[in-house]
C-alpha cells in the first residue's frame, strides 16, 4: 500500500513516540473507522425505524423494582 508523504511521517511520529509499529498505527485507525462506520449505520437504522422495541415494557416494568445492592 502506498501512503501520502505526510501519512509516512505521522505513521514515523507515533512511532518514535511509542507505538509499536507503523502497522499498530494503521491498523488501530482502521478499526476505529470500522466501530464508526458500524455506528453509523446503527444510528440510520434506528432514525428510520424509532427506538422502541418488544422490550419497551420488560425495561419499564423492572425499572421499578428496587435494587438489591449485596
Amino acid at each position: 500500500m502506498r501512503l501520502p508523504e505526510a501519512a509516512v511521517e505521522y505513521l514515523d511520529g507515533a512511532v518514535a513516540a511509542g507505538a509499536p509499529s507503523r502497522a499498530s498505527v494503521v491498523t488501530r485507525a482502521l478499526e476505529r473507522e470500522m466501530r464508526r462506520s458500524a455506528a453509523e449505520r446503527d444510528a440510520a437504522i434506528l432514525a428510520a425505524r424509532g427506538s422502541a422495541d418488544d422490550l419497551d415494557d420488560l425495561v419499564a416494568w423492572s425499572a421499578d423494582l428496587p435494587v438489591n445492592e449485596d
